[in-house]
């Protein structure tokens, strides 16, 4: 697209509104609580997109396509799935994104459909399973632990990493070019074959954004996130 209304100019606009709502929204009224807030969060956003996008490259990799393994993806080195504009965007704005796994489909050995489900969903599946091991640790430390102020701050933390996981999860299932969720629904219902997919696909990133800035995405998944994760605290308080 050029001119005026280019992918840059549109997405620059997008983080100008999203800037200005967080600012109106009292984010950084008190910075020293900011700041301590995103301490505590910084862990639980690397290691919800570390491992996520580790879980691509792997499961890409041992489908058949060396491209990950190549690029150096198929680590849990955060330094190599962290986008560091991402990063600074998430913390001022609160959407951001990690470096995306470049995959070559046609290096799959098997059911080439298949193995594409199998890398889009491996990363909300392992997001879903930190969720629930974080989720049980957090649990044994409220009915077990000791108090301090240093495990306390470790509660923060951990706090951080369930939600987190979960809205990674959450986040990547929705179906909306180019998360996860769409590139599953495409290999289930082979949307390839639809004239109209070619063009949604291209036009999904500018979709996303306009869901995000009049909150659809915090509409749609608030609840289900409650849900999740009053779920998984209380199996674990349930078994422990």
């Amino acid at each position: 697209m050029k001119g005026p209304f280019s992918g840059n100019t549109i997405f620059i606009i997008f983080l100008v509104i999203m800037a200005f709502n967080a600012f109106r929204s009292g984010r950084f009224d008190d910075p020293g609580q900011w700041l301590l807030n995103m301490l505590l969060l910084l862990p639980a956003i690397v290691i919800g997109i570390t491992f996520h996008e580790a879980a691509h490259a792997y499961s890409a990799y041992k489908l058949g396509d060396q491209t990950p393994k190549v690029q150096g993806r198929v680590t849990l080195n955060p330094l190599k799935h962290i986008d560091p504009i991402g990063i600074i965007v998430l913390i001022f704005v609160g959407f951001g994104w990690g470096r995306p796994v470049q995959v070559n489909p046609y290096a799959f050995t098997k059911n080439r459909r298949l193995a594409n489900i199998i890398v889009d969903i491996s990363g909300v599946v392992t997001n879903l399973i930190l969720a629930f091991v974080f989720a049980g640790i957090v649990t044994s430390i409220t009915l077990y632990a000791y108090y301090s102020d240093v495990l306390y701050f470790v509660y923060l933390i951990l706090i951080n990493v369930v939600r987190i996981n979960l809205v990674l999860m959450l986040f990547n299932l929705l179906p909306v070019p180019p998360l996860d969720g769409f590139g599953i629904i495409t290999e289930l219902f082979d949307l390839r074959r639809y004239s109209w997919h070619k063009p949604l696909y291209n036009g999904g990133m500018f979709i996303l954004l306009a869901l995000i800035i009049f909150g659809v995405v915090g509409w749609l998944l608030g609840p289900a996130l409650a849900t999740i994760q009053n779920g998984i605290y209380s199996f674990w308080y349930a078994i422990l």
